[in-house]
């Protein structure tokens, strides 16, 4: 076990051992199997064989998981509300939004990159988000919400398709060209974006996927 953060005061419950006798875990990289039990706040179970990280409760893990996710949702809002970017070409000017921009190239031809953006940029972090603070803020008071496993079932099915650091990549790229034939301006949407991706990576980071199980069941009882 490796020693990390005392208990903060975000802690409501701690990491509930679930019922149905031995408990196993088996380690990501060498595949040695372990008997597992729940840790303290701020400790990591650790593999015998190779060391390797099998679970760990972190800090205040369910509260940072719905505040993340929240503030996710909020800056999700801000992102549609303002203009993304701004682009200026002689006498023309026109802002851009991320829903402005799947409508425009569902026009031009390309129905599936548009909907593709539509779906990884602003369907997957919200129902991702929204789906993280359903299961996360109950459990926070040791209940579990109605259909709450299923719904984290299918957090961890949704979380390879948030492609939201691949979007930002892909414009700023497209800046370096865009930038030749006109002047580019980020808007206040870009940078609530850009509020979104680091958010979304601290939920998802933010509690053990062993943890939430354990939880979860616990709760449902």
């Amino acid at each position: 076990m490796k020693k990390g953060f005392s208990r903060g005061w975000l802690a409501m419950l701690p990491w509930p051992r679930p019922p149905g006798g031995r408990h196993y875990s088996a380690c990501h990289f060498c595949d040695t199997l372990h008997e597992s039990f729940p840790v303290s706040e701020g400790l990591a179970a650790r593999c015998v064989r190779c060391g390797a990280v099998l679970y760990q409760n972190r800090p205040a893990s369910l509260a940072r998981a719905s505040a993340f996710s929240l503030a996710a949702l909020l800056l999700m809002v801000l992102v549609h509300a303002f203009p993304f970017l701004t682009m200026d070409a002689a006498t023309l000017r026109r802002d851009l939004t991320l829903i402005g921009a799947s409508s425009a190239l569902m026009k031009a031809d390309a129905p599936i990159l548009g909907t593709a953006i539509f779906l990884f940029t602003v369907v997957a972090p919200v129902v991702l988000a929204g789906g993280i603070l359903y299961v996360c803020f109950p459990l926070m008071f040791g209940r579990a919400a109605p259909l709450a496993d299923h719904v984290a079932k299918w957090i961890y099915r949704a979380e390879p398709w948030n492609m939201v650091e691949v979007f930002l990549l892909g414009v700023l790229v497209s800046l370096l060209k865009l930038a030749k034939v006109a002047d580019v301006h980020f808007g206040f949407g870009f940078w609530a974006f850009a509020g979104v991706m680091l958010c979304m990576a601290a939920a998802v980071a933010g509690i053990d996927r062993e943890e939430l199980w354990d939880r979860l069941e616990v709760a449902k009882k």
